[in-house]
């Protein structure tokens, strides 16, 4: 049907138009037609759209796959275009096709939208309309359909009668028990939340066997999202039963043959430990954890590794200090010199966390050799998480008996041939110079952060700059005055063109931090100075310059100081030049033209 057949009977134009473009060869055409099913139902009136285009649209289910996804999604929003929840069960025909197609994301997004319409559904409705379409989908003959079926349970589950929550139960046991490992794994990973709405008399009866089997299941795939289900379980039980029902599984996980199931233990583990109490984490998880922590598999000591803080975090007040110096102390002083990076990399990440936790003599005795041997370590990233979380420390001992071994660590980073590990040292610098102090600092890494500024990679010096900033706004402007402009400014007078532009970058940032007389006396005279450069590129970066400097500087050193250079510039042979100089005259207004009402405010910083 064309729009020109249909122009006898406008009530069937847009009907018509839609299967036309539903049925052209143009892919992106019938995907924007799909995106735009909204304001078709709407022109159509809630009626048309229940009785003519949902059925269409059930009945030519057969498109491509990122077309399928669109309606699927599209549909999940229908609800006040069909009428609302007396209507919105009409929708559902479509989404069941939807959730049975071969590509996951469409089968996923149908399922999403199945989840949302569900709301909106009666209880009479639901046990009518929903609950049959759940059983037909987890009956269905492929697994497609029986794998959608398990996200569609916990939804419909709480608003049912007795008799049809018995056979939902059903149904998701023998999904559970599904010869296809990609349904198992489907139930597994919706077990946590179908436990949740179940009672737990059916709980304990019903579904923990369900959770026993797929933790023993013969596919390492289905094992590790039961781990998933443990911990919404757990959380759901009497300290007694999770200690009968649930530990003898969880043992069996943590020591499972695949180190898949242990890494996912590993990564839940201290979710396992809020659910099942302190008394149990004690009696069990200490354990079970130190295995964790000396696995065969670096990955599954990397998982564990960064849970240690959190872990600790949580112990029982009363014991929390000797059992982290009894049993974890000793698996993470063998981690910090693991074989594996990433693991020793994890720990470091989190190690300094244990301080608060300890306190400043068990700091001193136990941690603060680990500490030291990591600031060692061959590994840049060790060094850099111990660095970037020495605060924790801080606020325990106080920096002081860190500096030493901190300093040659800081300095071996900054000069490290990877130049993304300069840049992330420069990044913490600030963090650093806060927790050493100014004159620390200035006996110390002051000179580093000014070598910085002439490194051979632009990402660091641009970093340097910034960093600059940053170190004056945390130690003021009168140290400014002494420890960072004298040497900005003698890079007006370096040999390398780059580094007198880097000159020019220093002063963007150092202008607005340090505040208009400072400028004034100390930059200013050094910019002007520059604009006779014989490279082209430091005199248009002088213009750029002028430009942002002249938002902090008073109007009366505008107009003395500043015009007649720009109107120097302006002239310059360079046509690069001449732009720059032309345009910073015009947003300052002293080429004559109205002053802008941008004047005052900041300029870009300008980019090399």
């Amino acid at each position: 049907m064309s729009g020109t057949d249909s122009a006898g009977d406008e009530s069937l134009y847009p009907i018509a138009v839609l299967i036309d473009e539903l049925r052209n060869e143009d892919v992106q055409l019938r995907l924007n037609s799909v995106k735009k099913l909204s304001t078709i139902a709407l022109a159509l009136g809630v009626e048309r759209t229940r009785n003519e285009l949902i059925p269409f649209l059930t009945e030519t289910i057969y498109d491509e796959d990122e077309v399928l996804l669109a309606l699927a999604e599209q549909l999940g929003n229908f609800t006040k275009l069909v009428g609302g929840s007396e209507y919105v069960f009409c929708l559902l025909p479509a989404l069941e096709s939807l959730a049975q197609v071969e590509e996951t994301v469409v089968r996923d997004k149908a399922v999403e939208s199945l989840r949302s319409v569900s709301n909106h559904h009666t209880s009479g409705d639901l046990e009518v309309h929903f609950v049959p379409l759940v059983k037909r989908l987890a009956s269905g003959d492929w697994f497609t359909s029986r794998t959608s079926s398990c996200g569609l349970f916990a939804v419909c589950y709480p608003c049912v009668n007795d008799k049809l929550k018995a056979e939902l139960r059903v149904n998701f046991r023998n999904l559970c028990q599904d010869d296809t490992p990609m349904v198992r794994r489907a139930a597994a990973s919706k077990l946590g939340e179908f436990a949740k709405v179940v009672s737990n008399e059916h709980l304990k009866s019903e579904v923990i066997p369900m959770f026993t089997d797929l933790a023993g299941d013969e596919q390492d795939s289905v094992r590790l999202l039961a781990v998933e289900a443990c911990v919404s379980i757990g959380s759901l039980l009497a300290r007694t039963d999770v200690e009968q029902l649930l530990m003898p599984t969880l043992r069996q996980c943590v020591e499972d043959q695949s180190w898949r199931v242990r890494y996912m233990v590993a990564d839940h583990f201290t979710e396992l430990q809020l659910a099942v109490g302190p008394d149990i984490t004690t009696a069990d998880l200490v354990p079970a954890f130190q295995s964790l922590l000396k696995d065969c598999e670096a990955e599954v000591r990397a998982a564990a590794a960064q849970k240690v803080k959190d872990f600790c975090d949580n112990l029982d007040m009363t014991t929390r200090e000797t059992q982290i110096v009894t049993h974890i102390l000793p698996c993470v002083k063998e981690l910090v010199t693991d074989a594996n990076q990433h693991v020793k990399s994890a720990l470091a990440g989190v190690i300094m966390g244990l301080s608060p936790i300890l306190g400043k003599n068990n700091t001193v005795e136990h941690l603060l050799p680990l500490f030291l041997t990591q600031l060692k370590d061959d590994c840049p990233e060790v060094r850099l998480n111990i660095i970037s979380n020495v605060d924790c420390v801080n606020e325990v001992i106080g920096i002081q008996q860190l500096s030493q071994s901190l300093l040659p660590a800081i300095v071996e980073l900054a000069e490290d041939t990877k130049w993304r590990v300069r840049l992330a040292i420069i990044n913490y610098m600030p963090l650093l110079a806060g927790q050493l102090g100014v004159e620390f600092f200035d006996e110390k890494l002051s000179q580093l952060c000014m070598t910085w500024l002439i490194d051979h990679v632009f990402a660091i010096r641009d970093a340097a700059t910034v960093n600059l900033r940053r170190l004056v706004e945390k130690f003021g402007s009168e140290w400014a005055q002494s420890a960072v402009i004298p040497k900005v400014v003698a890079m007006a007078r370096d040999q390398n063109y780059l580094h007198r532009m880097t000159c020019l970058f220093c002063i963007n940032v150092l202008a607005e931090a340090c505040g208009a007389e400072v400028t004034l006396s100390l930059m200013l005279p050094t910019v002007l100075g520059m604009a006779n450069d014989n490279v082209a590129n430091v005199r248009f970066n002088v213009a750029k310059t002028l430009q942002r400097m002249c938002a902090v500087v008073e109007p009366g050193a505008v107009q003395s100081q500043v015009k007649p250079i720009l109107d120097k510039l302006n002239a310059d042979p360079d046509i690069d030049v001449k732009f720059y100089a032309s345009e910073a005259m015009t947003a300052l207004g002293l080429d004559g033209a109205a002053r802008p009402a941008s004047f005052g405010r900041e300029v870009p910083a300008a980019a090399m």
